[in-house]
């Protein structure tokens, strides 16, 4: 399989401190990939960072994405060649329903026009993958929604962007067994139906269950301390972080 993300020596900042110290990644296409870590390891960073928030600043290396240097470029741009990434905590918007955002993200990033019957079709579908009640698409997006309810909002972009690369970041924190379930099966019907790359950040493994992964990456003081195979996440569950982030 070709390779989708390449993260060369990627060093990134915030505010004047250094927190990704030379990361290096290569991912391919149609993989899942794990990233785990201690709190405060670079985790969320370094998944703003590829998505191309401003909040962070690369001093060194360089981001490619389908074989093109994305490292200059701003975060819409990023979303329109195939990249989506989700938020621990999704904020709320007042004044847009869930309806009006899918449908406006999904014709930004096609640059294409989007039948309104056709894209209800589409939402109704994808929301019932998800088991969600379809009242919540003419909800203001996020407003009074749970936990649980936003993080299935997430996943119902990601199935109806279809990015070739998405990012969930913590996606699976505060969820109760059974909405872990619920959105696992999201992600599923998202890997099922596009063959897309998927980057699965978390220091917590309920939602890798579901999940068939290539590949973990153990991310520790800003760099990357270990990498394996899905029995990586295994022995984390039983050693835990701590031979990763100790000093010499």
């Amino acid at each position: 399989m070709a390779n989708l993300l390449e993260i060369k020596d990627l060093s990134v900042s915030a505010e004047e401190k250094e927190i990704l110290k030379g990361v290096s990644l290569t991912l391919s296409e149609n993989e899942t990939h794990v990233l785990m870590g201690p709190n405060g390891a670079g985790k969320s960073t370094l998944g703003s960072t590829i998505m191309g928030s401003p909040e962070y600043t690369v001093t060194k290396g360089k981001i490619l994405f389908d074989g093109e240097d994305i490292t200059e470029l701003s975060a819409d741009k990023r979303a329109k060649k195939g990249i989506f990434l989700s938020f621990q905590n999704p904020i709320e918007i007042p004044g847009i329903t869930l309806s009006q955002f899918l449908r406006n993200a999904h014709e930004q990033v096609t640059g294409k026009h989007t039948k309104l019957w056709d894209f209800k079709k589409q939402l109704k579908a994808a929301m019932e993958v998800l088991d969600m009640d379809t009242s919540y698409a003419e909800r203001d997006l996020n407003a009074g929604f749970s936990g649980g309810e936003k993080k299935k909002a997430e996943i119902l972009q990601l199935l109806i962007l279809k990015p070739k690369l998405a990012i969930l970041d913590e996606t699976d924190s505060g969820l109760d067994v059974d909405a872990v379930r619920t959105v696992s099966k999201g992600i599923d019907e998202y890997k099922r139906t596009t063959g897309g790359l998927l980057l699965v950040i978390t220091h917590n493994t309920k939602i890798l269950d579901a999940l068939k992964v290539d590949k973990t990456h153990i991310l520790a003081d800003g760099a990357i301390a270990a990498e394996g195979g899905a029995e990586l996440v295994g022995q984390v569950i039983s050693e835990g972080f701590e031979k990763y982030t100790k000093k010499d």
